[in-house]
């Protein structure tokens, strides 16, 4: 079944939203996470100037720390989100991001906007545990992975273009600007989702915060082979992903030359996530997400080994570099919300504490890779044609292990 809005397939666990509401809501929700990363990439000189650091690898502090405070944070908002539901722990991290964001506004040291950062990050953390956990109560396997596709599909039009909206700010007044954009972002989002989001998680299936409950909602977790094998794969191919962000600024501004047009390049290669997000949300529920997401996977293994080649020989011109980070960008969205919806697929019984280690495990995993990766910068592209080809390679060995060799293999259950 190709489409997702058809009755039979909306659920009534969102009222008083509508589907397309919903949709849109969730999206704006998960978008607090990217947008606060991609609009930062332009400002990145101008804040090591602003704080006097020599160092040109060092302001990608500023995004590694936040996606260090996004990675931890999502240990604890998932098991609260159990406990005390999902609406009060998606309001709370919401203000926390907004608090975070009046003290990046004025940070007198870079330090201080370091701290900022890590607060924004585990405000955004809350978001993206309880925006996956919403959608898990409401829907299930290749719904979800419907869903969650069509989510992506509309929050990444956000990001695709944060970059170009930070140079535009930048250009109107300085880099704070940039942070009064994103508290007015989060306070518009945290007034929708207090009048209109409903809790999803009926008080009689909320689960203990007692610790042993807490470490054996984790073990039912961790011991399930599907969802830490895709949990694994996930972080790889995040972690190619992160450093192309880290470094991105740095690659068209310094090897292309690009100046201000940085912006404009990078939204060209992110809008591959977009249209990845939408096909797959048309032909997932027919399909099925091993068949699309293994297919992405084996597609982003070679696009890695071709960029690899390419920056070896020193024969990657502007052109290629875009059309195969596009490339990467595109197999990418095929696959991350059919790893995320395979996931959750055997946890809906514990879907917040779920949600909530996956995206630690990812995340982290991903930061750790991307911040390797990212420092790694010397000029050239080598360093981060390698990185992403090991991700690659490492990835598909997960999955492989997950699905005991076999890929492509369609499970026919009706959700």
């Amino acid at each position: 079944m190709s489409e997702i809005n058809a009755e039979a397939w909306v659920s009534s666990g969102h009222r008083p939203m509508g589907f397309p509401e919903f949709v849109v809501a969730i999206a704006s929700i998960m978008a607090l996470n990217p947008l606060a990363m991609d609009m930062m990439l332009p400002a990145l000189p101008s804040i090591g100037a602003a704080f006097n650091i020599a160092d040109a690898n060092h302001p990608q502090m500023v995004l590694s720390i936040f996606l260090i405070g996004f990675g931890v944070g999502q240990f604890v908002m998932g098991p609260l989100s159990d406990r005390f539901g999902r609406r009060p722990v998606l309001l709370g991290g919401m203000a926390v991001y907004g608090v975070a964001s009046l003290l990046a506004i004025a940070a007198s040291s870079f330090e201080t906007l370091l701290l900022a950062r890590a607060l924004q990050g585990l405000g955004t953390s809350a978001t993206r545990v309880i925006a996956t956990s919403i959608v898990r109560d409401c829907y299930a396997g290749r719904r979800m992975a419907s869903v969650m596709s069509l989510a992506m599909m509309v929050f990444i039009a956000v990001p695709v273009v944060a970059p170009s909206f930070g140079q535009a700010v930048l250009l109107l007044t300085q880099w704070r600007g940039i942070f009064v954009a994103l508290m007015l972002y989060g306070v518009i989002a945290l007034i929708w989702s207090a009048l209109r989001m409903p809790e999803t998680l009926p008080a009689e299936l909320r689960k203990s915060l007692a610790i042993r409950d807490v470490l054996g909602a984790f073990r039912q977790t961790l011991t399930n082979r599907q969802t830490l094998g895709y949990a694994l794969a996930a972080g790889g191919i995040q972690g190619a992903l992160f450093a192309f962000v880290f470094t991105s600024q740095q690659l068209f501004t310094d090897i292309y030359q690009l100046g201000h047009y940085f912006p404009l390049a990078f939204a060209s290669v992110a809008a591959g996530i977009a249209i990845a997000g939408f096909l797959n949300s048309r032909f997932v529920g027919r399909l099925g997400m091993r068949v699309i997401s293994h297919g992405g996977l084996v597609a982003f293994v070679l696009v890695a080994a071709t960029m690899l080649v390419a920056a070896k020989l020193q024969m990657l011109p502007l052109s290629l570099l875009m059309t195969l980070a596009a490339l990467m960008m595109f197999t990418f969205g095929l696959m991350i919300a059919n790893f995320t919806a395979l996931a959750m697929e055997p946890q809906g019984h514990i879907a917040g504490t779920a949600s909530s280690l996956y995206g630690s495990i990812t995340t982290l995993l991903a930061i750790g890779i991307g911040i390797v990766i990212g420092q790694s910068y010397d000029g050239t592209l080598l360093p981060f044609s390698t990185g992403f080809f090991l991700c690659a390679l490492a990835a598909l060995a997960v999955v492989l292990a997950t699905e005991k060799g076999r890929l492509f293999k369609p499970h026919h259950t009706t959700m």
